[in-house]
This record gives structure tokens, C-alpha cells and sequence, in this order.
């Protein structure tokens, strides 16, 4: 390849030396003065538009022209003009002072928490009240944050909470599992039953548990719905009895799609009330123990916390709280 041109006092190359890639970065405020310079073309107007003496705006304009490797102003007895070369650059370097506004701003939002992306995982149930109070709460105060919403188990939530794959979990306590994650209580829930249409049971008023122990249950699996299966086996427990499973489920809208097609009843958060179904009824419990309590909540990492996940922590609980 051949030597690059020489960029002197000419309009060579219309001076686009700092765009060649051994010229050495611009400094912005240098990058200001010259646009000012060049839009008042008076050396003492300039410096106090920019609230600065006079002498190191002039030394500030010659070290750019000095790293340019070309004249931008011509001084005259006239006074000051700029050069075809300055022309043609004060078109980029307003586009430059324009940019490095912006990412100045982007920079400043992203630190307040007001700009940016927060991946939230959650579970189904939260579809059921939780997400419709959160979402648009958020949305409204924080338009500028893009909520991606992922669902999943409580265990994968926490796994990928962990894995810094997501930035917020809404899960179902209790948990059994260990987490290094923070957890957040946002509704305090309780188990009803879930009858057929139909069942014997269902047209009575409130249940015992103990009215359902003849009865076939679809229950949470031990693995992946391991804090549900706990709750509800301890309560059938301190009813007196063991709960005959015949299916398992770990979705609470899957084991509500058991209960329709008949194989069985099934103890729910009573929030489920609001999945409507022509083929099921629900009735509520009076002998509960409260070890059986279930909730939803919300699971953070402190320590990685993201201005922008903050924002959101805040909001679900301030949400939740109305």
C-alpha cells in the first residue's frame, strides 16, 4: 500500500485525519469549541458563550488543528473565517457533540434505573391478578425500560435468577430448595379445594380436610413443584391422612385441567378462583394449619442488583401493597 496522503494546511482529504485509525481520539470539549467558534467566528464571543478566558480557547482550536493535521479557521485582519476544511467538518463534529449527548443521557438513565431491559421470570399463577397490577404499573412509570417476561417453574426461575440469565423472579412459595437470592413476600395466599363438577362434595358450603381423604387426588410432583407438593401433603398430614395421589402435575393450571377432565380433586391457591370453568367448583377449607400457607413472592440478587430490576422490585411491592 502507499504512503497515506500528507494533510497540511490544505483542504487535502477535505481533513478527515481523525478518521484515519492512528489519529489520536478527539476530545469533545475541543470538538465544542471549534462548533461555537465556528458559529460565532469571534474568538472573545466564543469564550463566553463557553465561560472561558479568551487565550485557552485559542490554544484549545490550534492543538485540534495541530491533531487534524489542518487549518479550520483562517484569522484575517477581517477577523475569522472558517476554511473549506472547517466547512466541511462542522457538519461532523455537531453530529459528534450531538451523539456524545446522547450516550451521555443514555449513560445517566441507565444508572437511574430508567432505561435498559429487566428479564422477569414467572410462574403461571401470577397471570391470575399479580402480572395485570405489576405490568402496567411499571410500564407507566418507566417507559423507557423494556420489560421481557419469561415463564417458567419456581426452580427454574431461581436456577436462572442465579445463572444471571434473568433479573427478577415472581415465584410460589414456599421454597424448599437453598438460593443465594433475596426473597421478596408479595401475596399471602391459601389453599382451596378443587372438585369436579358434579363431585359429591361439591355442593356443600365449606370443607374440612378431612372430608377429603377417600378422595383421589392430582398433586404437585415432589421435583419440580417440590414447595406446593410440601404444603399440600403436610396438610392432608395434619388432617389425619395421606393424600392417594393418581396424578401428578407441576403446573397448578395443569393439575385445574386434571380436575376438570374428572381424574381427581386438588388443593389450589385460593387466587385460582378467578380460572373460571364450567367443569369444576371450588370451597374453601377451615382446617388449614398454617404451615400450609402458600404465596407468591419476589427473588432479587442483592449483590447484582440492576438500577433498571430495583425499579421494578419497588414497583411490584408498592403494587402488591394497594
Amino acid at each position: 500500500m502507499g504512503a497515506r496522503p500528507r494533510v497540511g494546511g490544505t483542504d487535502a482529504a477535505l481533513g478527515y485525519a481523525w478518521l484515519q485509525p492512528d489519529c489520536p481520539p478527539m476530545d469533545l470539549r475541543r470538538i465544542r469549541h471549534f462548533v461555537v467558534l465556528a458559529e460565532t467566528l469571534n474568538f472573545r464571543r466564543a469564550a463566553e458563550r463557553l465561560h472561558m478566558a479568551q487565550p485557552p480557547l485559542t490554544v484549545s482550536i490550534q492543538k485540534l488543528e495541530a491533531e487534524l493535521g489542518t487549518k479550520l479557521f483562517d484569522r484575517g485582519a477581517q477577523g475569522v473565517t472558517l476554511t473549506s476544511t472547517g466547512r466541511t467538518l462542522l457538519v461532523e463534529a455537531r453530529k459528534l457533540l450531538f451523539h456524545g449527548t446522547q450516550l451521555g443521557a443514555i449513560a445517566r438513565s441507565a444508572l437511574e434505573g430508567t432505561s435498559g431491559t429487566v428479564h422477569v421470570g414467572f410462574v403461571g399463577t401470577t397471570t391470575y391478578g399479580m402480572l395485570q397490577k405489576v405490568v402496567p404499573r411499571f410500564r407507566s412509570e418507566y417507559p423507557g425500560v423494556e420489560l421481557m417476561l419469561h415463564e417458567a417453574t419456581s426452580v427454574t426461575i431461581l436456577r436462572q435468577l442465579e445463572d444471571h440469565r434473568l433479573d427478577v423472579g415472581l415465584v410460589r412459595t414456599p421454597l424448599l430448595q437453598t438460593t443465594t437470592a433475596e426473597l421478596v413476600p408479595l401475596e399471602r395466599d391459601e389453599f382451596i379445594v378443587a372438585l369436579p363438577r358434579g363431585h359429591a362434595l361439591a355442593g356443600h358450603g365449606p370443607l374440612r380436610l378431612r372430608d377429603l381423604a377417600a378422595e383421589s387426588f392430582v398433586m404437585y410432583g415432589a421435583g419440580a413443584a417440590a414447595g406446593l407438593h410440601s404444603a399440600a401433603m403436610l396438610a392432608c398430614q395434619s388432617a389425619g391422612f395421606m393424600p392417594r395421589v393418581t396424578q401428578q402435575g407441576v403446573q397448578v393450571q395443569t393439575l385445574l385441567a386434571l380436575v376438570e377432565s374428572g381424574l381427581g380433586v386438588a388443593l389450589v391457591p385460593s387466587v385460582m378462583q378467578r380460572y373460571v370453568s364450567d367443569k369444576i367448583e371450588y370451597r374453601p377449607l377451615l382446617d388449614l394449619p398454617e404451615g400450609a400457607a402458600v404465596g407468591l413472592a419476589l427473588a432479587y440478587l442483592p449483590q447484582t442488583e440492576s438500577p433498571a430490576a430495583a425499579r421494578f422490585r419497588t414497583a411490584a411491592m408498592q403494587a402488591c401493597a394497594a
